[in-house]
């Protein structure tokens, strides 16, 4: 088997743990974080060692690196690890849910993660350091770049372009042909049919409670 480290720790740390356990051919052997934020020598069982030392410990001729990093500071935090990480020599594998439907041909970047029931159509590309959560539709020949974090349920047309450090809410829905710009915050149950502006936040038309008493309809 493979051998893999897992940067991080918290909720995040533990799934991919989890995921690549069950469903690869990797076996984790230890946890590594920045050494101002390692409170214990131990996680999930395995060692927790300091991120300065982990090349002495885990040389990357042996084993493998996984930055499990959420979108903190849009993306960023990970992208600067995900660096880091390369510069130590380390190779950044993938996942792909064994339950995800990927009809792309085209290979997928490093430090990526795509959970369960994600719907992958044909032409897709997905970038290094992409995160997709379970349940998403990205459409036929439609582009996410780098540094891109997709939550659950949602919609992404054909012919779409997400561009760098972005985060898409839950329920977003993209309409074809659009281009998310860098920077730009997608809220939950948005639905966007225009290109965004670069570093914008979207946010649906908030819902608002009516008096029946004062409306024609009838239930």
């Amino acid at each position: 088997m493979k051998k893999l480290i897992i940067f991080g720790e918290g909720v995040y740390a533990d799934i991919v743990h989890q995921y690549f356990t069950d469903d690869t051919e990797y076996e984790v052997v230890a946890f590594t974080a920045e050494k101002e934020y390692i409170k214990t020598n131990k996680y999930l069982n395995l060692p927790m060692v300091p991120f300065s030392e982990v090349q002495s410990l885990y040389p990357p001729e042996e084993y493998e690196l996984f930055v499990a990093i959420g979108y903190k500071e849009m993306n960023r935090l990970r992208e600067r690890i995900y660096f880091e990480s390369k510069n130590k020599g380390y190779t950044l594998p993938s996942y792909i849910s064994s339950k995800c439907s990927w009809m792309t041909k085209y290979p997928i970047g490093d430090n990526s993660f795509i959970f369960e029931d994600n719907t992958v159509q044909p032409f897709v590309k997905i970038g290094n350091n992409v995160i997709l959560w379970s349940g998403n539709h990205i459409g036929h020949h439609s582009v996410i770049e780098d540094n891109n974090f997709i939550s659950s349920h949602v919609v992404v047309s054909g012919m779409c372009t997400i561009k760098p450090y972005c985060f898409l809410g839950v329920n977003a829905s993209i309409g074809h042909g659009v281009t998310i710009g860098s920077e730009s915050l997608i809220g939950a149950g948005s639905t966007i049919t225009k290109d965004t502006e670069e570093k914008s936040v979207y946010v649906p038309a908030k819902s608002v409670k009516l008096d029946r008493q004062s409306t024609s309809f009838k239930l």
